[in-house]
């Protein structure tokens, strides 16, 4: 098992981080690098240091980096037509919005944005319009979101995401939100139920809050439980959906549900900026002309990537590898979790898995994260004590060996140096 010794940054690196650090808003903290191109799993910075991408952009390089069938697609649309607005129909767009609704097995129209969060935040629109629209007032419209959750940015989205370091500050926040503080627990949410609640939005694994999947059986209970009380259910699968899993949506794990609204993004455009709220019968027909809007939503050049994506992640090829690969995933992390201790629990699905940090090493994700950097592999965190890992879905086994051996190298190194 071993890393790779980085090169040194270069003056041309340091000036363009200098800058970056000058010029942008202080809200990221981006490592000290450039990146420059990538190839496969593979990054490659401005020093010419090589890097195994187990993050792929935050779950969004679905396919990787320079996939052929999409930089095909995006050069030939880019030589027709880059932008129209929602005033005229573009081809790829409506072949998009036709083959995401047939693949989705519960939708009947689709409405495009450019995000997870305008996404989301389409879908909380809707809820209310379909609440408003069935006679009720505005207490009556609530939404509950559970504990770690994550549902977006925007005023209304990170009200419905049950954290509060995202939300401190940006108050006052807006009403009719309902939070649950136990994700998983039936009697928590039955208990919040009531003739006011307009919907529950969850993920069918929690991305942000820790990687933590729906236990068996739960999402298809709190389907139930809709149904018993006249709400919605939402699905939020901007970051374990598209394949993901080793299934097109993660809710298709529980055989026949199937959600009233579903949101989707990031990988949805395999790099490009997309993102799409699938709508089922009960709520297809609410959102009439003038409701609602998105300047870019829909874009050619983004519904063309789509489209590439979303056809490969239907493939049983593609799905095959993730299932593999994922197992594959699993048992090095096990065997660190073994070997070194540093590990309490590994957990998620597919090519979504979460490392949990053990109580001495709480509140050092970052840290190892740098660690694994340094050795060149890139990885992810979900707060202060997990280690997040979102592969591209197309990575060959030899790329995540070899991942996982500098990744057992920046552990190691990380132990002895604690």
């Amino acid at each position: 098992m071993h890393g790779t010794t980085l090169q040194r940054a270069s003056r041309q690196t340091r000036d363009l981080v200098a800058t970056g650090y000058r010029f942008y808003v202080p809200n990221y903290k981006p490592r000290q690098m450039i990146l420059d191109y990538g190839e496969g799993s593979r990054l490659y910075d401005l020093d010419g240091n090589a890097y195994i991408d187990l993050g792929a952009g935050i779950g969004v390089n679905a396919l990787g980096h320079g996939h052929a069938a999409l930089v095909k697609a995006l050069t030939d649309q880019a030589g027709r037509l880059w932008h129209t607005s929602n005033i005229y129909f573009t081809a790829p767009a409506v072949h998009l919005a036709r083959e995401l609704v047939e693949a989705s097995g519960f939708a009947a129209r689709v409405f495009f944005c450019n995000s997870g969060g305008e996404a989301n935040e389409a879908a909380i629109k809707l809820i209310r319009k379909w609440a408003a629209a069935r006679g009720k007032q505005p207490h009556e419209r609530e939404i509950i979101t559970f504990k770690g959750a994550f549902h977006g940015r925007t005023l209304a989205t990170v009200t419905a995401t049950v954290q509060p370091r995202y939300q401190q500050g940006f108050e006052p926040l807006p009403a009719g939100f309902v939070h649950c503080e136990a994700f998983n627990d039936e009697d928590a949410l039955a208990a919040l139920m009531s003739d006011n609640t307009a919907a529950v939005m969850l993920e069918p694994i929690q991305g942000e809050g820790g990687v933590i999947p729906a236990k068996p059986g739960f999402l298809k209970w709190v389907r139930a439980l809709c149904d018993c009380h006249g709400a919605l259910m939402v699905l939020d699968e901007v970051q374990c959906g598209m394949g993901r899993t080793g299934k097109l949506w993660c809710h298709m794990w529980e055989e026949g549900l199937k959600p009233d609204i579903l949101t989707s993004a990031k990988a949805l455009g395999g790099g490009f900026p997309i993102g799409a709220m699938l709508a089922g019968p009960t709520v297809a027909e609410v959102l009439q002309f003038g409701s609602h809007g998105s300047t870019f939503g829909g874009n050619p050049m983004a519904c063309a990537a789509a489209r590439v994506v979303l056809h490969h992640v239907c493939t049983p090829e593609l799905m095959d590898n993730v299932r593999a690969r994922g197992a594959q995933l699993h048992r090095a992390l096990e065997a660190f979790k073994a070997g070194h201790a540093v590990f309490s629990e590994v957990r998620g699905r597919g090519l979504m898995i979460g490392a949990a940090l053990a109580p001495p090493w709480h509140g050092r994700a970052a840290e190892l994260m740098e660690a694994a950097r340094e050795k060149g592999v890139l990885i992810l965190q979900a707060g202060p004590d997990v280690l997040r890992f979102l592969p591209p879905l197309n990575i060959t086994a030899a790329d995540l060996e070899e991942g996982l051996e500098r990744l057992a190298a920046a552990i190691a190194q990380f132990v002895a140096n604690a």
